[in-house]
């Protein structure tokens, strides 16, 4: 029965009164105001794409037979369309969220348009790295004066390709610092987007979007010290790990947290890298002063992360979270103090895979008593990952290998047909 219908028949049984039945299609009305069709503002967005690529790409094919005045003004052509249009939806359609996005969209894309044949045409020198950061600057604005999701996520993509393109090219690590400041510049409006519509789509792109963002940026503060990056990588894992056990994100779905997946994946497969022992003999080996230790970029990025990774475990301590929280939010901790022994004994190689194993356990445990199969998967998955790595750097025998991972797969089936099976018992 439609909603309608069942307001009016409320209003009928004398249930609600006919002001309150008003005021709920009132209400409902706006609502569907404020929420556009998604399949309409998918089609939206990608038209307003389509049209700014196609118009390039119409140029572009008589572009040699144009002259220099001419090609000027076809490169401003789209932005002053796009700006045009954009003022037209500010005043005429704020409140349409399609028109908003795809309007901005459009003149986003055509600023680096602009940039791009203009430095063409008049021969102004320029690397990507520049052109990516004069891009991004003037279109930051139009993030929060057009309220636009989509040019939210162009900027963070932006800002990663500036800071890997620069980071990784080049002992320069002002482009880490640049990214940082550009980062903070788009978080006021990843926080309006939670507060507006914490269960939307566009949230949940930026859920993915900046932590992976973060991932790749981290890398490129590297300044010969890369041992240290490990430990910051190690502690922003948990960090994100801590995250995705909020709250809020407690509440989403799995494939809407990647905090929680990115935090539980990457901290599971950094401590497999480390349970091989080329990463420990490189370590001892290494050349380690603490005076340049200690100016290192990569010793500050560590310290900061680990301290605030340790800052939300000692928050959080004496609130109730879930099970899967426990081992994998502090595994930075015997990480660290791993890290430190290794660098003088090869103990470090057991103590990775002691660490390794007991998380599997660890979760293997929470997952029977939470009766919870996937997290339970998990675990199982940890353990033949660590028993898969350990028989691919010994020199056991073929057969006494497959004999192994036979029991490891007789052992996944073992397990979730039991699991199963309580499930059944329990719900009966």
């Amino acid at each position: 029965m439609s909603l309608q219908k069942d307001i009016s028949e409320l209003v009928e049984s004398q249930i609600i009164s006919q002001e309150t039945a008003d005021r709920i299609n009132e209400y409902y009305k706006i609502k569907r105001e404020d929420e556009p069709n998604r399949l309409f503002m998918a089609f939206g967005l990608l038209g307003a794409i389509l049209v700014g690529l196609g118009i390039i790409l119409i140029i572009g094919h008589n572009w040699d037979n144009l002259s220099k005045e001419v090609k000027s003004i076809c490169s401003f052509l789209p932005l002053i369309i796009g700006q045009i249009f954009c003022g037209y939806v500010l005043l005429e359609k704020n409140r349409n969220k399609t028109w908003r996005e795809g309007t901005a969209a459009f003149l986003f894309l055509s600023v680096a348009a602009c940039l791009a044949l203009i430095g063409q045409i008049y021969n102004i020198p320029s690397d990507l790295s520049s052109f990516l950061l004069t891009w991004l600057l003037l279109c930051l604005p139009l993030i929060y004066i057009m309220h636009s999701s989509l040019s939210s996520l162009f900027f963070i993509l932006g800002i990663t390709i500036y800071v890997t393109q620069t980071g990784f090219t080049s002992n320069d690590n002002s482009s880490s610092w640049i990214y940082l400041l550009l980062l903070f510049a788009v978080l006021p409006h990843y926080y309006q987007l939670y507060r507006r519509s914490p269960n939307g789509n566009f949230i949940i792109f930026h859920h993915w979007a900046i932590p992976i963002s973060i991932l790749f940026a981290l890398g490129t503060i590297s300044s010969g010290h890369e041992e240290w990056l490990w430990v910051s990588y190690s502690s922003l894992f948990a960090l994100f790990y801590i995250i995705g056990n909020s709250d809020y994100f407690v509440e989403q779905k799995s494939r809407n947290n990647g905090y929680l997946i990115l935090g539980a994946l990457g901290t599971v497969i950094l401590l497999l890298i480390l349970s091989f022992d080329w990463f420990w003999t490189d370590l001892r080996k290494a050349n380690i002063l603490l005076n340049e230790i200690m100016t290192s970029p990569e010793f500050w990025m560590s310290a900061v992360i680990t301290v605030l990774s340790l800052s939300l475990v000692m928050a959080y301590r004496r609130r109730v979270f879930h099970p899967q929280f426990k081992p994998l939010a502090i595994s930075f901790i015997p990480l660290f103090i791993t890290f430190i022994v290794g660098m003088f004994s090869s103990l470090s190689i057991v103590l990775i895979n002691i660490i390794l194993f007991a998380i599997g356990v660890f979760i293997i445990r929470e997952g029977t008593k939470m009766r919870h199969l996937p997290w339970l998967n998990f675990g199982m998955l940890i353990i033949a990952a660590l028993v898969t790595c350990r028989f691919l750097d010994s020199n056991l025998s073929f057969i006494l290998r497959g004999l192994v991972f036979v029991g490891v797969g007789l052992g996944f089936f073992v397990v979730n047909y039991w699991m199963i099976k309580t499930y059944k018992a329990h719900e009966n």
